[in-house]
């Protein structure tokens, strides 16, 4: 696991990056991007976010159900290739309604 985060549906504004306080959304190590989780809010499909290396856009991710996510709702990705000292963020496209927004990053 490369890391989660929990942000309150008041702070996840459209824009807002949820990855923006975390230490590991920088390495000075390569890694791969596996899967991501999304959970929380109000209901399933409420809220959507953008993934992005750097300035290339992975795609676009929804919450697949209320509640903390599990490996059940990860999401594979192709093993996309992070470089020493790229950036990893999560910007919120659709802002959640209610609850916190939960997100698992593998």
């Amino acid at each position: 696991m490369i890391g989660q985060v929990s942000v309150a549906a008041a702070t996840a504004v459209v824009g807002y990056d949820l990855f923006r306080d975390q230490t590991w959304r920088v390495s000075a190590r390569s890694r791969r991007l596996r899967g991501l989780a999304v959970a929380g809010s109000a209901a399933a499909g409420d809220t959507a976010v953008d993934l992005y290396v750097d300035q290339h856009w992975v795609g676009r991710f929804y919450n697949l159900a209320t509640g903390w996510p599990t490996m059940d709702h990860m999401v594979p990705l192709k093993g996309n290739y992070v470089p020493p000292g790229a950036t990893v963020a999560c910007i919120v496209a659709d802002a959640p309604l209610t609850n916190p927004i939960n997100i698992i990053l593998e």
